[in-house]
């Protein structure tokens, strides 16, 4: 282990970490692939060497460059050789296809696509006019696009050590990630070198990393919470992390004995699939000693960390825009009361306030706002939407969205969203864009995404959607699934689907959803997993 030293601001830039830990542990392991492994030394040379492939197709300072990968090695590589060449990586949910792929490809900007061939097709299908002048793909192509030259990623690999002579500070954008387009259509959050750094060495304290820790990564990489919960507190801490393309149930504890990790992180549901899966003789003798599990409901802390044999359980509250605002360890120290989300992190100032920025009393809801005590711990603003940005930072507070409540000892509870959102298997789920995806089917009139409670986590819901039909139209549900499911991410198909006459609407035309919440699963409801309908993924 060799933490990084971040005392400075000018210290905190991701390439120049790695350096470091590269110049100070050459031989210490950072990622593990199965049975790959690739030292700090050799994790440096290759993204100099990428850096040297992508800076010979025109990579500049300031670039963006799209990534439509699953998570590798080689997608870590890319993005640091990006950050070393003072551009900007832009991560692609993998789930995406159709309009919803060409969307996030022209909102980037991006004139180089670095894409796993087995991804490819995903391209191909959107036609010749596809927003890039170079794809680097990973892995043997196997067919053209509309003539833009495809590179071999591996090349790159042979092209040198040296450090490119790029100045790169930490104010810099590194990142745009986008969010789950909870309000809409999703925006792209703009995170530098210093908010990147900053929150992992946060978390490098809340998991109590020491000597001879390892991390367990199996979250996707187009989602801020693996490298803020592993990639970048293992470079800061100089520890090593295993990866995984996926979270599987059954293997996950396997998996942690495979790479020997003493901390793990999973969201939404994942934590709950593992506690529902059947007792084993075995489920104590695992190397994990800390887990992040967000959220976990308080009825099963203590028998999770029991079955499990966790010492630490660590918890909070943060968006992409403010990677940790409110931090909770359970560890036996704290008997923390039912449903807090914990205490301000340190490093932020957290405020709840109302509708005039009006700092409400302990006990009320208003909206969790917050300010960062050095600059840049905060994302830098969204991406080329200035109207945005300027709506969420207002009275020098950043505005979250989100609602809460602050107890009289200092501990915050979360409230809800102030704007309408589906939250399921750790995903934020805009129901704007599925009954957009809804809507787009010809037969359809008009339709009203909202939660079912989920009977696996009280705090997520399932998708239900209720749609009226254009006069004269008579669609099957399994239909209006397939629909969403062939140009919408898989995750957009709704559990539930029923067909009513009309939506309840107020006098401007909204649609009253408090109502149909009031309805949920009736006898006229479809269900998708009662009807065996199998997603496309």
């Amino acid at each position: 282990m060799n933490r990084v030293d971040l005392q400075s601001q000018e210290s905190c830039v991701l390439g120049s970490v790695l350096r470091r830990q590269a110049e100070t542990s050459p031989d210490a392991i950072y990622l593990m692939d199965g049975e790959e492994r690739y030292s700090y030394g050799r994790v440096n040379e290759l993204a100099n060497s990428y850096a040297a492939g992508l800076g010979e197709i025109g990579v500049r300072a300031g670039d963006r460059v799209a990534l439509l990968m699953g998570s590798s090695p080689e997608c870590v590589l890319t993005t640091f050789a990006v950050n070393k060449l003072g551009a900007v990586w832009v991560p692609t949910n993998t789930h995406y296809r159709g309009e919803w792929l060409r969307g996030s490809f022209a909102d980037s900007r991006a004139r180089v696509l670095v894409v796993d061939a087995e991804l490819l097709p995903r391209v191909a299908e959107l036609g010749d006019d596809v927003p890039f002048e170079r794809l680097v793909v990973r892995g043997p192509p196997e067919l053209e696009i509309g003539g833009i030259p495809l590179l071999d990623l591996a090349a790159f690999g042979e092209l040198g050590k040296d450090e490119p002579d790029v100045p790169t500070t930490y104010h810099d954008t590194a990142a745009v990630l986008w969010t789950s387009g909870t309000t809409g259509r999703p925006k792209g959050v703009m995170q530098s070198h210093c908010a990147w750094l900053r929150g992992s060495e946060s978390a490098v304290s809340n998991f109590d990393i020491r000597e001879g820790d390892v991390l367990y990564n199996c979250l996707p990489m187009y989602n801020s919470g693996a490298w803020i919960s592993t990639l970048y507190p293992a470079l800061v801490a100089g520890v090593p992390v295993g990866l995984d393309e996926h979270f599987s149930a059954s293997e996950f504890w396997n998996r942690t004995r495979f790479y020997g990790a003493t901390h793990s992180f999973t969201l939404g549901a994942m934590h709950i699939f593992l506690w529902q899966a059947p007792p084993r003789p075995d489920d104590r003798d695992n190397p994990v000693r800390v887990a992040s599990a967000v959220p976990m409901p308080d009825r099963l802390m203590g028998p999770f960390r029991e079955r499990f044999g966790i010492e630490r359980i660590v918890q909070g509250y943060g968006q992409s825009e403010a990677f940790t605002v409110l931090s909770r360890v359970d560890d036996g120290t704290r008997r923390w009361k039912p449903n807090s989300a914990g205490v301000p992190a340190p490093g932020f100032e957290v405020r709840l306030l109302d509708d005039g920025d009006v700092e409400v009393p302990v006990g009320e809801v208003g909206e969790f706002c917050v300010r960062p005590e050095r600059p840049y711990t905060l994302f830098s603003g969204y991406f080329d939407d200035p109207e945005a940005t300027l709506a969420s930072f207002r009275n020098l507070w950043y505005h979250t969205g989100d609602l809460g409540r602050k107890d009289a000892d200092g501990e915050h509870y979360f409230f809800d969203r102030k704007a309408d959102y589906i939250r399921f298997k750790g995903r934020s789920i805009s129901s704007f864009a599925v009954e957009a995806a809804v809507n787009a089917h010809p037969a359809v009139s008009e339709s009203a995404a909202y939660g079912v409670v989920s009977a696996q986590l009280e705090s997520e819901s399932e998708i239900k959607v209720e749609v009226v039909l254009e006069p004269g139209q008579d669609v099957a549900p399994e239909e209006i699934a397939a629909f969403v499911n062939r140009n919408a991410p898989y995750f957009y198909v709704p559990r539930y689907i029923e067909f009513v006459d009309a939506l309840p609407h107020t006098p401007s035309g909204r649609v009253r959803k408090f109502e149909l919440r009031g309805r949920g699963v009736t006898a006229a409801t479809w269900d998708r997993e009662a009807a065996g309908f199998e997603l496309e993924r």
